[in-house]
């Protein structure tokens, strides 16, 4: 084919290992992805507990409430330790499959568990997309499915742990 060579993107006869390494490149991204997501369901729901009032109380006086939100908290952090691990082995030519798949499952997660949380806090107004929380749980969901889903994440981490697959 003329041409075909100009047209050549990478390395010849290596299209595969490329595309194997996108997507864990993409799930780094998922990852973080997720884990904006999930810290922006703890800054909605911290910020709403501060405004909020019922029976005659600042909902974030509630234990029940704060506790929600320091697990919340706890899920961010926990993800953007795992997402900023697989990110660093990544830039520094590391292998970085295994560590990509944890942090997008963990990451992608804490989305999920965050976004309902969150909805939680914000009970009725958790549904309306005139609140950011109330987009957060539909976005939390293609977060889990986007680069594989979490079974998929489960049995990368399970392959590269050497279990048979």
């Amino acid at each position: 084919m003329p041409g075909a060579e100009a047209n050549l993107v990478g390395e010849r006869g290596r299209g595969y290992a490329q595309f194997l390494r996108i997507l864990d490149e993409g799930r780094i991204a998922i990852a973080a992805l997720s884990v904006g997501l999930a810290q922006g369901c703890v800054d909605e729901s911290v910020r709403y507990a501060h405004e909020r009032s019922a029976f005659g109380h600042r909902i974030g006086e509630y234990q029940a409430i704060q506790f929600k939100i320091a697990e919340m908290q706890a899920r961010a952090h926990t993800a953007r330790l795992a997402y900023y691990d697989a990110a660093s082995r990544m830039l520094a030519g590391a292998p970085f499959k295994k560590e990509a798949a944890i942090a997008k499952l963990v990451a992608s997660n804490a989305a999920m568990d965050n976004a309902r949380d969150a909805t939680q806090v914000f009970g009725g107004y958790g549904f309306m997309n005139e609140f950011p929380v109330g987009r957060f749980y539909r976005d939390a969901k293609i977060l889990e499915i986007g680069e594989g889903t979490s079974e998929v994440q489960k049995m990368l981490i399970a392959r590269e742990l050497g279990l048979p697959g």
